[in-house]
C-alpha cells in the first residue's frame, strides 16, 4: 500500500483531487435558457449593428473623429500615468495570468478541473472570434487615420473590435460565470462590468482606440460570455479524458516495476542487479538456482602408507600417474633431522 512518503508532488496533487471525484453539489452550471437565448441574440444583433453603422460611414463614424479631435490625454493629462496602468487590466497576458492564479487555487479546492478548462475555452473563444473580426474588417486606429471622416476600413489594420475591452469582459467576467452562489455571481458580475467599461474608456482616453471599437469590444465580449453553456457538455468531457489519461500514467510505473528485470551477464552487474530486487523476489530466484552436485572425496588409494598424521608431517608422496621418479631412500622429516645432527658434531 502506498504511504504518503512515497507520492509525489504530482501525485499529491491527483489525490487531493482524488478526494471528491463528483463535483460538488452546491455548484451550479450555468444553462443556456430560453433568458439566455433571448439575451444572446439581442446582443448579437447590436454586434451587426454596430459593424453596419461603422461599415457605412454613419453618425457614429463622426462621433469617433469628434471625440479623437477632443484628444481626452490632453484635457485631463493628470490621470495619464495612472490610466497607463490601469489599462494593463485588459491586457490579456497579466490577466490571464491572475486570473488562472485564482482558478487554479478554486480547482484544488472543488477537485475539479472545471474552472481552469472553462477559462481556457473561453480565451480559445476570444481569439478566434474578436481575431478573426480584426482581420477581417482591417480598420486602421486614430493614430494611424489617413482620411478624415472616414471609416478607415479594409486598410490592413487591427483595432475593430477592441481587444483590450473584449478580454476585459472575458477575463474578469469568467469569475462571475463559475461563482458559487447568486450572489456572489451578482457582486462579480457588477464589478467585471465596471473593470470592462474602465478598461474600453482608457484606451479612448489614450487615443489607442476610436469609441465604436471599444462599444463593439464590450458586445463581443458578452456574446462569448452567454455562449459559455453551450461549451459545458465538451469541458466534462475533457475533465474526463484528463483524469482517464492521468490513471493510465499513474498504472504504467507500477507495471513497470513489477516486470522482472533480466539478469547481466557479468558478476558485478549481476551483483547490482539483485541488490535492487525486493527480499521476495530475491528469495524466489535463490530457491530456483542450481545445486550443484557435492565433490565426491578421494579415493583412499592416493593416500600415503602408515598411520594418517596431520598435513605438516606426512611424508611426500608422489601421486599415481606423476612423471616424477619415486624417492625409496627418502627418510620422514623426523627421522632425517635426527640422523643429521651428529654429523654436523663431529
Amino acid at each position: 500500500m502506498r504511504t504518503e512518503r512515497n507520492l509525489t508532488r504530482l501525485d499529491r496533487v491527483f489525490a487531493r483531487l482524488d478526494r471528491e471525484p463528483e463535483r460538488p453539489a452546491h455548484i451550479d452550471v450555468p444553462k443556456m435558457s430560453r433568458h439566455r437565448v433571448a439575451l444572446l441574440l439581442a446582443t448579437l444583433a447590436f454586434y451587426l449593428a454596430i459593424v453596419w453603422l461603422v461599415v457605412i460611414t454613419s453618425w457614429l463614424v463622426r462621433l469617433d473623429w469628434q471625440v479623437m479631435f477632443f484628444r481626452p490625454y490632453q484635457q485631463w493629462p493628470e490621470i495619464h500615468a495612472f490610466l497607463d496602468y490601469y489599462v494593463v487590466l485588459g491586457q490579456r497576458g497579466p490577466t490571464a495570468v491572475m486570473v488562472a492564479a485564482w482558478l487554479g487555487w478554486r480547482s484544488w479546492r472543488q477537485h475539479t478541473l472545471r474552472p481552469l478548462l472553462t477559462l481556457g475555452a473561453s480565451l480559445l473563444l476570444l481569439n478566434i472570434t474578436v481575431g478573426a473580426a480584426k482581420l477581417g474588417m482591417g480598420r486602421l486606429g486614430p493614430h494611424y487615420a489617413t482620411t478624415i471622416g472616414s471609416n478607415e476600413m479594409g486598410l490592413g489594420g487591427d483595432i475593430f473590435p477592441s481587444g483590450h475591452t473584449a478580454n476585459a469582459v472575458v477575463t474578469w467576467g469568467i469569475l462571475a460565470y463559475l461563482a458559487s452562489t447568486p450572489r456572489a455571481r451578482r457582486w462579480l458580475s457588477a464589478v467585471s462590468a465596471v473593470v470592462s467599461l474602465g478598461v474600453g474608456l482608457t484606451t479612448v482616453y489614450l487615443g489607442t482606440h476610436w469609441l465604436s471599437d471599444v462599444v463593439l469590444g464590450w458586445a463581443a465580449g458578452l456574446l462569448i460570455l452567454l455562449a459559455l453553456p453551450w461549451c459545458e457538455p465538451l469541458i466534462a468531457r475533457a475533465e474526463v479524458s484528463i483524469f482517464a489519461l492521468r490513471d493510465r500514467l499513474r498504472e504504467r510505473p507500477s507495471r513497470a516495476v513489477a516486470a522482472p528485470a533480466p539478469v547481466p551477464s557479468t558478476p558485478v552487474a549481476a551483483h547490482v542487479a539483485l541488490a535492487q530486487v525486493p527480499a521476495a523476489q530475491e528469495e524466489a530466484a535463490t530457491v530456483r538456482e542450481p545445486v550443484s552436485p557435492a565433490r565426491v572425496p578421494r579415493s583412499p588409494a592416493y593416500l600415503a602408507p602408515g598411520p594418517h598424521t596431520t598435513r605438516s608431517e606426512r611424508t611426500p608422496v608422489t601421486p599415481v600417474g606423476s612423471r616424477r621418479p619415486p624417492h625409496a631412500d627418502r627418510l620422514p622429516r623426523g627421522a632425517a633431522a635426527s640422523a643429521a645432527r651428529p654429523l654436523a658434531g663431529g
